[in-house]
């Protein structure tokens, strides 16, 4: 077993929810054989609302969580990461920075739950179900052999992960 720490920046247009939803659980999840980190090319001044009380509801520590620039993570003095996954269409049309260490890209796309409209119920249904779709792929990751396999293996597992289809309640 491999003693590396594997770097994973998760990317969203606003870092907002699903990229704070990613590193939360990876965070949690992932604890020593993961780092996670999150950013967006356009970060908003905090964490939406509804992901700030579904993370608090579900015991996540908010400690370190905060929308963030992608630019933080492309200078020089940057941790190298490993991989950097993407979790919103926006993104994923978009140029991105050079990131140091040249990390393995994936895109694992998640609707956009601050663009649901309806009743606050509704709403903070969008937030649970992208947090549910989030859980999911990340712990699909984490069990992944990363030390054991090859870079092009990986690869097809990692952006697997990210075209799967979740299934309701698991």
């Amino acid at each position: 077993m491999s003693d590396h720490v594997y770097n994973v920046l998760f990317l969203c247009s606003r870092n907002s929810a699903r990229s704070i939803f990613a590193e939360a659980i990876l965070k949690n999840e992932g604890k020593e054989k993961f780092k996670a980190f999150s950013a967006g090319n356009n970060p908003q001044g905090e964490i939406h609302p509804y992901a700030r009380d579904l993370l608090i509801s579900l015991k996540h520590p908010l400690e370190g969580l905060s929308p963030k620039s992608w630019d933080d993570f492309s200078k020089p003095r940057a941790p190298k990461m490993d991989f950097v996954v993407t979790v919103c269409d926006d993104i994923a049309s978009q140029t991105c920075p050079e990131w140091p260490g040249h990390p393995m890209n994936a895109f694992w796309g998640i609707p956009d739950p601050v663009a649901v409209t309806g009743t606050e119920a509704e709403r903070r249904l969008a937030f649970a179900e992208a947090y549910r779709q989030i859980r999911n792929r990340v712990i699909a990751f984490v069990n992944l052999p990363v030390s054991s396999l090859d870079r092009l293996s990986l690869q097809t597992e990692v952006d697997t992960i990210g075209t799967r289809k979740d299934r309701q309640g698991k």
